[in-house]
Parts: structure tokens; sequence; C-alpha cells
């Protein structure tokens, strides 16, 4: 085959790998983000809604957020909230752009060490279609798994590169790209082995033509970096929790767990099915005899594959890949509560699915029918495997979807439960939400975070006592609990016990300072208690921990407006906050132009102060807002006059 038509060969492979991919996941363009860590991540993370600035620049760099140190991912994160904000397609968009630059680079990299066209393509074409792979991609939190592949493969690349012309230039590029993969995700803690492993095969560096202490020594610096990653992961995810599940499994446990899951791995390759946005751990009810079998089996498989990889080299590089790369997450050291997790398969299944391209031709030999044979069985698997990732990112498209599927494969998958019920209570379906919860805790007893949402379902329907019993267990369970604090005070707030209310809220400030909603809360109880001065303070904190928020904006622009104490009245504050919550609901809220409207006559500009007044009488429209309508018409009657209007604070 001459030069161009290799090159023309895998290029078309490279526009149907891509189209490929975009056929089976373009769907995803549609799809929400889900309540499972998609809110920490992005929809309810004011660093990431900041977009990128020196500010949230260091953030990123600084921060331990959710038990993860990935700057990297931080930053995609902010850049796409600043091209497509709230919209979940674009996110969405984005990861599939990263997994389809993934596919294409691995067929690349491939190509290039290995030569063979063919069962590179097929390795790339496993990779971008297999069902265990819809998780990091329909998933927007698992942005961190597509950019650290890209990264990772990158690093691949650069290092042949290097290879094939050892200067120092090419080695800072490898250096460089393992670098911003380990900043986008420490799963890269393993690639300086894999490129060992690469040495093996397919370079063929180790033995013939470098010595394994000399391969060692080129790598020192990339496990020099590996290392500061470690460490610097071992402090995050220590100190944000993570890894606390470890405390409550044995060794043993963890052993037998990671023996069963390297095993399951393959198995769900092989028959994608069940497949679940989380798998529980199951704890001291391991199966001990599941696991022997499973580690009875490895360790024949990997007898088998160091007797056969004397003459057939790829069966090493392609199994110790597998094994090697599922360390960091196999759950030795336990991070989460989960068993496995489909996207720990992202890059680890590549090391199979070079042994099944380079061993089934090896395996068919010089069958006449060989080529007819791999042809059809080819299409036919990527076709099923297509079929199979099309319909299993559909579950991925809201939260309940996705935890319905899941409950639907285990009825007690508690994380499943919870996340529905929290998601249910965030969309004010109440009743729903409360029996997930009452379901949740069945499993869970003893959770303060799902008693927590309990009581918050319980008081949005009005069941206050209820709702202060599980808001104490859940203090009993977790004191200083700032959220639980602040709940309680606002059931004080709704039956009028101020006093009350003030101490839960004045607790829950002590716990979480940053806690908005808190401040808010607090500021009204004050004004109920008619301490104004020690009111503003809390209003002018919510607003800027959430700037935005139209209720704290709203209220704090009546007191400075119509305040009947001078020392109080603020008017061109006023006027500023009430414009600013006018324009973020698009000005058709007649209650919000009726504080503007007060804000501007304060300022002594009551032609503005008539406009505004008489805008929302128009649209005081429902036997509701009767009231609202008579108290602006009284209003107006002082703009007309000159006269602003002073309440009786």
């Amino acid at each position: 085959m001459d030069k161009n038509s290799n090159k023309n060969r895998s290029l078309l492979i490279c526009l149907a790998l891509a189209f490929a991919a975009a056929a089976v996941f373009y769907q995803v363009r549609a799809y929400d983000f889900v309540h499972y860590d998609d809110h920490i991540y992005v929809y309810e993370n004011p660093d990431i809604q900041a977009g990128i600035t020196l500010k949230t620049i260091k953030w990123a760099f600084t921060t331990g957020y959710a038990a993860n140190w990935h700057p990297l991912t931080w930053l995609s994160h902010m850049l796409d909230w600043q091209l497509f904000g709230s919209n979940a397609g674009g996110h969405h968009l984005t990861n599939l752009i990263f997994h389809i630059a993934n596919t294409l680079l691995l067929f690349v990299v491939l190509k290039q060490m290995t030569g063979a066209l063919w069962q590179s393509a097929f390795v790339a074409a496993l990779f971008a279609l297999h069902p265990l792979h819809v998780e990091s991609v329909a998933w927007v939190s698992e942005r961190k798994d597509v950019l650290s592949t890209f990264f990772w493969l990158l690093t691949m690349w650069a290092y042949v590169r290097f290879v094939s012309r050892p200067k120092i230039i090419s080695y800072l590029l490898v250096v460089v790209f393992l670098a911003l993969g380990l900043m986008s995700k420490p799963m890269l803690v393993t690639l300086p082995f894999i490129l060992l492993l690469l040495d093996y095969w397919p370079l063929e560096r180790f033995p013939a033509k470098r010595s394994l202490s000399y391969l060692l020594i080129e790598k020192i610096p990339l496990f020099a970096i590996v290392i500061v990653s470690c460490i610097v992961t071992f402090i995050v995810q220590r100190k944000g929790g993570a890894m606390s599940p470890s405390e409550n499994f044995g060794l043993l446990v963890r052993l037998a767990n990671a023996f069963i899951s390297y095993l399951q791995y393959i198995m769900k390759m092989f028959w994608p099915s069940r497949l679940a946005f989380f798998c529980p751990h199951p704890g001291e009810n391991v199966s001990f005899f599941y696991a022997v079998i499973s580690a009875v089996l490895l360790l024949a498989v990997t007898i088998l594959i160091l007797r056969f990889a004397k003459n057939h080299r790829y069966l090493a590089t392609g199994w110790f890949w597998y094994l090697g790369t599922l360390v960091p997450v196999i759950g030795l050291v336990q991070v989460g509560n989960q068993a496995l997790a489909d996207r720990y398969s992202y890059i680890t299944l590549t090391g199979l699915f070079i042994i099944i391209a380079w061993g089934l031709p090896d395996l068919l030999g010089k069958w006449p029918h060989r080529k007819i044979m791999l042809w059809t069985s080819s299409l036919i698997v990527l076709s099923v495997l297509a079929v199979c990732a099309y319909f299993q990112q559909r579950y991925w498209k809201d939260t309940i979807t996705l935890c319905r599927h899941a409950l639907k494969i285990n009825d007690n998958n508690y994380v499943a439960r919870f996340c529905m019920a929290r998601y249910l209570v965030i969309q004010d379906r109440f009743d729903e939400g409360a029996v997930e919860c009452q379901k949740y805790l069945q499993i869970k007893p003893n959770d303060p975070d799902a008693l927590n949402i309990f009581g918050i379902a319980l008081t949005r329907q009005g069941k206050y006592e209820q709702a202060i019993k599980c808001f104490t267990k859940a203090l009993q369970i977790k004191p200083g609990y700032a959220a639980v604090y602040d709940n309680i005070g606002r059931i004080m707030f709704f039956q009028g016990k101020y006093d009350e209310a003030a101490v839960y809220l004045t607790e829950a400030l002590r716990f979480d300072p940053a806690f908005a909603s808190t401040h808010y809360r607090l500021g009204q109880v004050l004004v109920q208690k008619g301490k104004i001065n020690e009111a503003i303070p809390h209003f002018e904190e919510a607003l800027r921990l959430k700037p935005d928020w139209v209720e704290p904006m709203n209220d704090l622009a009546w007191i400075l407006a119509a305040s009947n104490k001078s020392a109080i009245r603020n008017p061109y504050r006023a006027v500023e906050l009430a414009q600013r919550a006018c324009e973020l609901t698009g000005g058709k809220n007649p209650g919000l132009l009726d504080v503007l409207a007060v804000s501007y006559a304060a300022t002594g500009e009551f032609d503005k102060a008539v406009e505004i007044a008489e805008k929302a009488l128009e649209l005081c429209q429902s036997p509701e807002q009767k009231t609202l309508k008579e108290e602006i018409k009284n209003r107006l009657v002082l703009y007309k006059a000159g006269k602003p209007y002073i309440g009786a604070q």
C-alpha cells in the first residue's frame, strides 16, 4: 500500500469514527443536568458561574472543593458556563467533542506505534461506541474523565514522537501533557507505567534497544510529577472526607471487592447490561467465595498471558494496561461508597480492546475465510455496541429517568433513592419527595442529610412538628449541621416565633457564615423584631454571596427607600437594587415595580415614579393582587402630589 493511499484510508477512518461517535451520542445536546454532582460541579457552583477571572483561576488551582484537586477541569466548566450559561446541552456537547477527539487520538497514536491500520481502527471504534463509556460522555460532571483522557493520549503521542526523535523539547511535551492530565484527574498516575509497557510493545525498546534501568531512569521526572499528584490528591480527599469509607471497610473486604470488580469489568465489557450510575459497595456482605474464584481466574489469565507473551507481546501490554490503570480506582484505597463504576473503565478497557484487536487475527491464523470472518464479526459487534450505547445514554436525559433506571436494577440503591428524593423536594414535588425520603431512611435510618431533606419536605407540607423531629434527630447525629439550624429557624419564622427563629438562624451562621439564605432569613426576622439596623448587613451579605438573588434585593431596596428613619434611608442605593431586581425578572412583576417606584419617589424623581407605578397597576390583573393594587393606587396619589412614600419601620 503506497503512502498516499494509506493516508487517505486513515482520513476516511477518522471521518467514520467521528461520524459514528457523533451519531450515537449527539442526542445528549437535549439533555438536562442531573442532580448527582452536576449541582456541586456546575449549576449551583458560584465560582464556576463567575466565569474565568483571575480570582476564579486562583480558586481553581487552590481549592479542594468537592474533595478534588483538578484545576483544569474547573476551568473547563467555567468556560462552558461563559459560553452556554445554564443551557445544559452546551456542556454535554463539550464532553462529546472531547470524546470524539479522544477516539481519533487513540486511533492515530496506535497506528503511529504499530503501523496496523485496521486493528488500530477497531480499538478506536470499540472505545468510541462501548456502552460502558456512556457515563463518561453523557454526565457533565465526568468532564474530568474525557479531559484527562485527552491529555493521556496526547502524552502517548508526545512519547512516541520522543522515542522516534529523542530531543529535549519532545520530552518536555511528554512532561507538560502528563502534568495537564493530572490537573484534570489524578487517575493518570499510572501513565508512566503504561509508557514502560509501550516500551515493551509495540515500541520494542526493551530489552532489544534499551535496558530496563535506562527506561526507568528516563521516566524519573514523570514519576516525580505523579508522586506530587498522589500526595496532593491524598491530602485533598482525606480533608474532604471522600476517603472516610475506607475506615469502615477492612483490608480483606477491600481486597475481595477489588478482585470481584476486576472480573466484573471484563464481564460488563462483553455483556454490557444492567448498567447504573451507582453500584453500592457490599461492605461486609461481600462474597469471599466469589472473590477467591475471581482472584484464581485473574491469576490463571495472568499466567497464560506471560506464557504466550514472548511471541505475542501485545498480550502483556494489553493485560497489564487493564490491571494497572484500574489500581487507583479499584478500591484498595476506598474513595466514595461505590463497589465499581462505569466511568472507571473509560481508559482502562483500551488494554483489553488491544488484546481483542490483535489477538483475533492471530487466533484465526491462515484460515481461508479469515478476512470475511473478521470484517463481518467486527461490523456486527460494533453495530450492537452502538445500539446499546444509544439506548443506555437515554437514561441520562434527566435526574428522575436516571434514578428510576438505577432503582429498577437495584431497589436498594440508596444513592439513587436519595438523589431522587432530594431532586423532587427541590422541584417542589414535596409529596413524592417525602415518600422517597421515607424509603431511603428504611435503608439508611441515621443519615442526617436524608433527615434534613425529609424535614424540608414535611415543612413544605405544613407538618411542622414532624419536621422538627426530623431536624432534631439530624442534629443529634451531626451536631453543628448549619442547614438544619437554618431549616428550624425557618419554621419558627413561619410560626411567628421570631425570638426562637433568631437563635437558630444565628447558630446556623456560627457554623456556616457563608450561608446566603440564612443571612436573608435572619434579616427578615430582625425586621419583624424592629431591628432594622441589624437586618441591613444580613441582606447585604446575602447579596454578596448570591448577587442576583431577587428577594433580598427587593426587601433591602424597600427598606432603604421607605424607611422613616433618615439614618437608614439610602434612596439611590434603593433605585440601584430595585432596577436590578426588575431587570432580572423582565420588568413584569408588579410588586418589584412598586418598590422601584417607591425608590424613584424617594430620590425626588416623581415622574419616573408615576410612570412605573402606572405600569405596575396595569400588571395587577389577578384577584390575589387586589390588595397590592390598592396600595399602589394610594402611593400613586402621593407621587403625583410630589411626595415620597414613607413606611412605618
